[in-house]
């Protein structure tokens, strides 16, 4: 089933960049959809920086093509910049003006309405800080500050590199709640993240990258389902012995690890009726895979293939990429 080419935020054709001898980025296609939350991952190095800074205008690919809302991103499209924001890591302040003014020049850069400071403030739960100079505001403050910048101006599209990294919990979860308001206002969100807990509960899918590479794309859901990594079964320790616990149908590993007894295993339910009619549940608790799981096992794999290969080209994805339905 093919995708109504209006229907597609971003698409992204067999991009490559090099940097020397290093090949960053490596015949990448992917398409985002309008209005979905799409997370971009990977290790440091893998290349999501770069493919990121190609989707914004910022970046000239050495081949292959991009369109954003349906506009080529290069040579720079001047008439994209309103319908994108941009939150980067580094990102630039007046730090001499309040909270306040940095974010009202920023707007009327982008010619947006007189109020639109005030409210962009308050979305990010910055309005107690309205009046502090942006030199004086924390390393979470400015962060939401940064995030601020990225939203004034009520674009379309946003692109967000790791937002929450100097968050505190609170206002972590706080920012997740933002984020899923913009995306039920239809906006369309590119992210990337290391906090993979947070990729799980926020993205429509994911693409995890390596070395350059595409190496899995899909919803989380798919991507944990896919692996079939096992299911941890955690009991107290001495209620059973690791012998007698690897011998239970089902359980493919079974070690003492923190004071606890693991069993590991991809048929939890049968393991459980065993598990009961041996010794009960009373105490034992059961964590299922996420997908750290999969990321770390994915980018290991890969990490190892591609030592081991003459040639990256010949590297395929360990899961493939599933066009959007």
């Amino acid at each position: 089933m093919t995708t109504d080419r209006n229907e597609i935020a971003i698409e992204a054709t067999e991009v490559c960049k090099r940097y020397g001898d290093r090949e960053a980025v490596a015949s990448v296609s992917l398409e985002v959809r309008r209005g979905e939350f799409f997370g971009l991952l990977g290790p440091n190095g893998a290349g999501k920086s770069t493919l990121i800074e190609i989707m914004e205008g910022l970046r000239q690919a050495d081949s292959g093509t991009v369109r954003v809302l349906g506009n080529s991103t290069w040579p720079r499209d001047i008439a994209l910049l309103p319908r994108i924001g941009v939150q980067t890591q580094s990102s630039a302040f007046f730090v001499r003006q309040t909270a306040h003014e940095h974010l009202a020049t920023v707007a009327a850069l982008y010619r947006a309405d007189r109020i639109a400071a005030d409210r962009t403030l308050r979305t990010v739960g910055l309005t107690e800080q309205r009046d502090v100079l942006v030199e004086n505001l924390s390393g979470g403050q400015r962060q939401r500050l940064a995030i601020a910048s990225a939203l004034v101006h009520d674009p379309e599209l946003i692109f967000l590199d790791e937002p929450t990294a100097a968050l505190d919990p609170q206002a972590r979860r706080d920012l997740w709640q933002l984020l899923r308001q913009l995306k039920k206002a239809g906006r369309t969100i590119v992210y990337t993240t290391h906090h993979l807990d947070e990729a799980e509960a926020l993205c429509d899918r994911v693409a995890i990258l390596v070395a350059g590479r595409i190496a899995a794309l899909d919803s989380p859901h798919q991507l944990i389902a896919a692996a079939g990594a096992p299911t941890r079964l955690l009991l107290p320790a001495g209620r059973l012995n690791p012998d007698e616990a690897a011998a239970i149908p089902g359980v493919d590993r079974a070690e003492e690890e923190g004071g606890s007894l693991v069993l590991e295993t991809t048929v939890s339910g049968k393991v459980l009726q065993a598990v009961d009619a041996l010794i009960g549940l009373d105490g034992l608790q059961s964590r299922t895979a996420t997908l750290e799981d999969v990321y770390l096992r994915l980018t290991g794999a890969a990490a190892l293939d591609l030592a081991n290969s003459d040639s990256h080209t010949e590297h395929p994805p360990y899961f493939p990429a599933k066009d959007p339905a």
